[in-house]
């Protein structure tokens, strides 16, 4: 075998000491260290990383408008913050982002040519390349004196109508994003029809059978039909009231306006005196003809005809102003009927989706694409009832707001069909059954391929599975925590709740083993459930349940001498199911003698039966009471294993440990008494029982030494009557260099109080050594703590089978105490050859089939009871515990416990998520820091790889959400609707571009609609108009230079920020070099065409000339 090179080591340590400047590069290699027995041949170098963004998946956070491409059947969607979604068939969407942050007021797509105008709040003008994956910014245009209200761009058209506050019309060129001298000036356009200011443009359109004439809607209710032409309005409407939106009639002999007061006003073009009908279709109509009440405005109305059948009038808003608490709506007129469809939240805007791109055709509509505050919605217009269409899109993450998040890379392949089978069955019904009709694009051709998962926790205790497989996302499967408790049935009664009012049953930590299917969770009422995983459906008459009294007080160390006798501080308390539910009621047991409230959980039980549908199904329900009038303290950490059927939490006044399988609680105890007298601030435990602790250890648990009420004790009391003692001998194995450890967000942690806090942060199950004399491997769980202190605690397992169903687990300290400085995080352990040890676990089978006792013995891993060494464990055969804290790492060598490397990670701030994850078969330590450096640390050696300057922490969001996996995978919350996923991997980074899907493809644009014999004859049919001529450079001059500002796009180089250093960065700007250099060529190559064209041109009417004057005289000319 290779031995481990150190040299090479140094050398990279060398080299990241001069890189990284943000972490101290502090790695060393301790004198403990047996560089015989380092194997390990580290593969994973900083060529193997590198850090870019994904993909971005849920709902826009804050939409502010939308667009749709009727050929290419494309959507988009811009927001408040500049950002720009586009989706396509499911599983193509692509996210950009408008480098100013500025709000998208306005999106109108380049029909069927892959490209789209985005219009900003800042005033400026985008033009977007979508013939490329990662789409980017061709050409943008700043205007500097006027600010942008709306545009119009026509179907084939290259210029575009900019409307401003001033009521002014500009036209831009797409093409070259350069502004035409044409401009349509507000006093102009409704001369003396108006003695004040028309207000800003709210509208512009042309008409659809005559290009030539445009209609200009200003905001005060003047409307002017402007004619391009003769540069002069050729009508002007009038109306009292405030315009918001217009709409046209395909033959463009009449349009509708929709007002402030809720009306709608239909106007014949050649009748601008007053509208042919005015309607308010939520108002009450008054019996006497007078004037109907006012209504809320109607924000935008869209009137689509059909070939056979009345046309359809959508629009929203106009509800009448006594609704009060009514959901916003939206209308659809059809005839005589009128049908209004409720939404869950406000409406931002809509679309209606038709048959044709041209406008001078009858649309058919078939569908309303509608845009909500937080959800997208396609109503079928071509369905009785119109029955929205189920939307395929990941955009339900923020259904109830996310508070935690869980991501697994390379899960078992059988857990995807597994999940997928249960949640198919939760499908809702009543959806349209057309497809969906947003189907644009053609998805990547990804060869990544293995199953990734995500589970996110959400406020109201529902849980999320999905597949995130080749950077998509789909749900697979949706959980409720909440039904295993009565809930109150009026607002009034909020009984049990005390913690939080609202959201009571929000997850906050999820614990989930993929290869057992076993899920714990815990909520944010101080209670914990086991989920197993069944694909039958059960009903449960009982509710498992245990209480626990998990509460520490401490003696104040000035005044040790009490009169009173003090509370009992640490206790051990289980209950069947039966005294759980009654002790769960309120009782004479819920106060203690003084009135305070004791022994009273927070949440109350279902006392009825739970029929639980086939999927996750409630095991076991622990839940921490109140203590003399004290609410239970929220849990800090958590962790579940299948193997030995164990389930452990902690928070800030100690730790737990049950035995879901025996349904017993194993341990509780304040997290002072796990040091027994290896306290380091020799903190005195406030209990009774410390006269008793002569040998300083910790205390025995069992009924002769805790004192208990009758309804207190375990119906199993034979099962717990076990020690807990640490020998005399046993001294804990400090790291006496680093004795200056401290909490970094505490000022000081000499304070009794903050000492008497210290909470649980890291649980990790393993099968190591736990202690120096140890020959072989036992099962125990370490435990690490907000003041960087890691204790081990030893587990004695009963054999398989029945044995493991009546034999107590026997819980024992081991004596071994570590130090880091800093919170402790995250903890695992390594094999000599450099490979993680996954924790223990037996393979998931269906728990609601009885097995026979022969197959289930058989099936069973059976564990050892004894520590006697066996010929595969010798001695002289290591792990490595790697265990990281807030402010730095250690690679401790096992059995011996000496530290063979460290790293101080940061000084200055804080690690906030750890995990020692998976890549390119090695293993390797990622931490994201709270100033926003993403760090990678190679196992065991601790070199820094990987330290990007990528995100600093803005928002406790990112801080609860942010994780890493396996195959160089993480995500975060970025907002409350969306998930942003990142790669460290240079491998994932280099085959991005492959496996993100094409949003332009080559469409035919449909044909245009047939003039007919006679409306050709009689010029009954659409107009055409050369807008060239009347706006081109030669005609219309230049626009003034101060006007607006033009900005070059950064193009295709937006792609590649993300790929800055390395090969591939290089690569990509190569091939767009290539990309550009090809671009210039054609264009170069066109322009040498229409060259030649001239010339040739010239050449024939120079040749014609020649002859016509060759026998002419010169009196004849």
């Amino acid at each position: 075998m290779k031995k481990f090179n150190i040299r090479k080591v140094l050398d990279g340590l060398t080299a990241a000491a001069a890189a990284s400047a943000s972490s101290s590069s502090s790695s060393s290699q301790q004198p403990g260290q047996r560089p015989a027995d380092s194997d390990i041949v580290e593969s994973l170098c900083s060529e193997h990383f590198q850090l870019c963004k994904t993909v971005r998946h849920g709902f826009p956070y804050q939409p502010s408008a939308m667009a749709f491409d009727p050929v290419q059947k494309i959507l988009a969607i811009g927001t408040q913050s500049g950002s720009l979604r586009l989706f396509g068939r499911p599983g193509v969407e692509c996210y950009c982002q408008h480098d100013s942050f500025a709000g998208v007021i306005q999106l109108q797509f380049l029909i069927n040519e892959g490209a789209l105008v985005s219009a900003l709040a800042d005033d400026t003008l985008h033009l977007w390349n979508l013939r490329q994956k990662r789409p980017a910014i061709l050409h943008s245009l700043k205007f500097n004196k006027e600010r942008i209200t709306f545009c119009h761009l026509p179907f084939q058209s290259k210029w575009l109508y900019v409307g401003t506050e001033r009521g002014n019309v500009h036209i831009v060129n797409v093409e070259s994003f350069t502004l035409s001298g044409y401009v349509i000036m507000w006093n102009k356009a409704i001369e003396l029809s108006s003695k004040s200011h028309p207000g800003l443009i709210v509208h512009i359109s042309d008409n659809p059978m005559d290009e030539g004439k445009l209609l200009i809607g200003f905001e005060s209710g003047t409307l002017v039909l402007w004619d391009l032409k003769s540069k002069k309005g050729e009508y002007r409407y009038s109306y009292d009231e405030a315009i918001h939106s217009v709409a046209w009639h395909h033959e463009g002999k009449q349009f509708v306006c929709s007002h402030s007061d809720g009306s709608l006003t239909v106007w014949n073009v050649r009748s601008p005196i007053k509208p042919a009908q005015i309607i308010t279709p939520h108002a009450k109509q008054p019996k006497d003809g007078k004037k109907p009440e006012s209504c809320k405005p109607i924000l935008k109305v869209e009137y689509r005809t059909c070939k056979s059948g009345d046309p359809f009038i959508i629009f929203s808003g106009g509800l009448s102003y006594d609704t009060v608490g009514r959901r916003p709506c939206l209308t659809v007129m059809h005839g005589k009927s009128t049908a209004v469809l409720e939404m869950d939240y406000p409406i931002v805007d809509f679309l209606t989706l038709c048959e044709t791109p041209y406008a001078s055709d009858f649309q058919d509509p078939f569908a309303v694409v509608v845009l909500l505050e937080k959800d997208l919605v396609v109503v079928d217009l071509g369905q009785n009832g119109y029955p929205i269409f189920e939307n395929p899109y990941p955009l339900d993450i923020h259904e109830s707001p996310v508070t935690c998040c869980e991501y697994f890379a390379d899960c078992p392949v059988d857990l995807i069909p597994a999940l997928y089978y249960v949640g198919a069955k939760q499908k809702r019904q009543g959806y349209s059954k057309k497809e969906w009709p947003i189907n644009g694009g053609n998805w990547g051709l990804g060869t990544q391929s293995y199953p990734e998962i995500i589970i996110t926790g959400h406020a109201d205790g529902s849980l999320k599975f999905w597949d995130a497989s080749a950077i998509t996302l789909q749900v697979l499967y949706k959980m409720k925590t909440s039904k295993v408790f009565e809930k109150s049935r009026n607002k009034e009664e909020k009984p049990f709740t005390d913690i939080v009012d609202e959201d009571p049953y929000a997850i906050q930590i999820i614990s989930w083993c993929p290869e057992s299917r076993m899920l714990c969770v815990a909520g944010v009422s101080a209670h914990v459930i086991v989920y197993k995983f069944s694909k039958q459906e059960v009903t449960t008459e009982v509710i498992q349940m245990l209480e626990i009294r998990l509460h520490y007080e401490i003696n104040d160390l000035e005044s040790p001498e009490t009169d009173q006798t003090p509370t009992v501080g640490i206790s051990c308390q289980g209950s069947n199911s039966q005294t759980a539910n009654s002790q769960s009621h309120p009782s004479t047991s819920s106060t203690s003698s003084d009135g305070l409230r004791d022994n009273v959980p927070c949440l109350k039980i279902r006392s009825t039966p739970l029929k639980q549908a086939a999927g996750y199904q409630a095991e076991v329900v622990i839940q921490l009471v109140w203590v003399n009038g004290e609410p239970p303290q929220q849990i800090t950490s958590l962790a579940v294993n299948s193997s030995y059927g164990l389930l452990v939490f902690g928070n800030c006044n100690g730790i737990a440990m049950v035995d879901y399988i025996q349904k017993t609680i194993l341990l509780n105890l304040g997290t002072i008494e796990l040091y027994g007298s290896n306290d380091p601030y020799q903190r005195q435990p406030k209990s009774p029982r410390k006269a008793r602790q002569a040998s300083g250890g910790l205390c025995d648990i069992n009924e002769s030494s805790t004192v208990l009420d009758d309804h207190c004790k375990s119906p199993t009391s034979a099962k717990m009557s076990r020690k807990l003692s640490l020998p005399t001998e046993l001294k804990p194995d400090l790291d006496v260099k680093d004795n200056s450890f401290s909490r970094s967000r505490s000022s000081s942690v000499t304070s009794i109080d903050k000492e008497s806090r210290e909470a649980i942060t890291a649980l990790h199950f393993s099968e190591t050594y736990t202690r120096k004399a140890d020959t072989c491997t036992s099962p125990c769980l370490w435990v690490g703590t907000t003041l960087g202190t890691v204790l081990v605690i030893v587990l004695n397992l009963p054999p398989g089978g029945e044995q493991r169903l009546t034999q107590p687990v026997i819980v024992s300290p081991s004596g071994t105490i570590l130090r880091l400085k800093g919170a402790m995080l995250r903890m695992a352990f390594l094999d000599t050859t450099g490979s993680l040890i996954h924790p223990a676990h037996d393979p998931w089978k269906e728990p609601n089939i009885q097995e026979e006792k022969d197959e289930k013995d058989k099936c069973r891993k059976l564990r050892p009871v004894s520590v006697s060494p066996s010929s595969s464990q010798e001695i002289s055969e290591t792990q490595y515990a790697v265990i990281c804290s807030e402010k730095q790492a250690k690679v401790i060598s096992l059995p011996s416990q000496n530290c063979v490397y460290k790293h101080n990670i940061t000084e200055t701030s804080f690690v906030l998520r750890a995990d020692i994850v998976g890549l390119n078969g090695s293993t390797c330590l990622a931490c994201f820091c709270a100033n926003g450096h993403i760090m990678t640390f190679s196992l065991p050696s601790l070199r820094p790889l990987l330290d990007v300057n990528y995100l600093p922490l803005t928002d406790m969001r990112i801080a609860r959400t942010f994780c890493f996996t396996n195959n160089g995978q993480a995500l975060y919350l970025v907002s409350p609707t969306e998930i942003q996923r990142i790669t460290y991997s240079q491998g994932t980074c280099e085959n991005l571009q492959e496996m993100l899907g094409e949003l332009f493809t080559p469409v035919e644009t449909p044909d245009a609609p047939n003039r007919g014999f006679f409306k050709g004859l009689f010029g009954g049919g659409a107009q055409s108009l050369d807008r060239e001529e009347l706006f081109g450079e030669s005609v219309a001059g230049k626009a003034s230079r101060s006007l607006a500002q033009h900005i070059p796009g950064t193009g295709g180089i937006e792609g590649v920020k993300g790929a800055a250093s390395g090969v591939a960065g290089e690569l990509a700007r190569a091939r767009i070099a290539l990309d550009e250099r090809g671009q210039k060529l054609s264009e170069l190559e066109e322009r040498t065409a229409a060259m030649l064209y001239s010339a040739d041109n010239f050449s024939k009417h120079a040749h014609e000339m020649m002859l016509k004057c060759k026998d002419k005289k010169w009196y004849q000319f």
